[in-house]
């Protein structure tokens, strides 16, 4: 089994240090890693950020 930790970055197309880091507020992803994480988990880019309780993905 594939640790989460691996999975994602993976498909943010980083390292899982570098993810890492971004778990533990060392740095921060760009806005393209920004989008593959908030894909990843299915959920808003505002949510991703805690600029929102709603998890909901808008798709037009």
């Amino acid at each position: 089994m594939i640790p989460p930790q691996k999975q994602a970055a993976a498909a943010a197309n980083i390292s899982e240090r570098n993810y890492q880091d971004y778990e533990y507020g060392k740095c921060y992803p760009t806005a393209l890693g920004l989008v593959f994480l908030a894909d990843y988990f299915d959920v808003s880019l505002d949510y991703l950020m805690g600029r929102s309780d709603c998890r909901e993905v808008r798709r037009s």
